[in-house]
């Protein structure tokens, strides 16, 4: 079973994660933080990965490092779970629509952790969160997941359909880049005979 789990405790934070990547898209999240939640919970289920979340931060200060400590644990199980990614898909992308917003998301499991960013939100908050700690969620992914991610909306105005749009991507790319290829049978998805250099 591809399965991941993480504990990560810092004097920031308390993280306890567990994934299936092949899974039903059962989740249960609670990180403290409404909006991350949500956004954890909708990437769960349209990835198809089981996702279960334990997080204590310091929110009292605001939601920057719950925020990236869970991208950080997120990415460290992913990594984990994939295992020798022999008959890995490994590439995916996807164009997701939210209502007038449209964001283009395409992931390389590529083992070299890289993010390419161009989003970008027109109000600092969407409640009480961040708008700038969607980005420092995805950069903790990335890095931790070892993947290369380009993320980018073509076009929105609503902040939450732009933020949402961008977690649905990665969950629809997830979901098509970590399956396995039947045809491919255990060969790595790579000509290099290795992943990652």
């Amino acid at each position: 079973m591809r399965r991941g789990e993480v504990t990560r405790k810092t004097a920031e934070t308390e993280i306890e994660l567990s994934l299936d990547l092949d899974g039903t898209g059962a989740s249960k999240i609670a990180t403290g933080v409404g909006f991350l939640d949500h956004m954890l919970e909708l990437l769960s289920r349209h990835a198809l990965i089981d996702l279960d979340v334990r997080a204590q931060g310091d929110t009292h200060v605001d939601f920057h490092h719950t925020t990236e400590d869970v991208g950080i644990a997120l990415g460290q199980a992913v990594r984990q779970a994939l295992g020798d990614m022999k008959g890995l898909t490994r590439y995916a992308d996807v164009h997701m629509p939210m209502d007038e917003t449209l964001t283009r998301v395409a992931l390389d499991v590529s083992g070299r952790p890289f993010l390419v960013w161009r989003t970008e939100f027109a109000v600092p908050k969407i409640g009480e969160f961040d708008t700038e700690l969607v980005r420092e969620f995805f950069q903790a992914f990335a890095s931790h997941a070892a993947v290369t991610l380009h993320v980018e909306t073509l076009y929105g105005a609503n902040a939450h359909h732009i933020a949402e749009s961008c977690f649905k991507g990665l969950a629809r790319c997830l979901k098509a880049a970590l399956a396995i290829d039947p045809r491919a049978g255990d060969r790595l998805p790579s000509t290099k005979g290795r992943i990652g250099d």
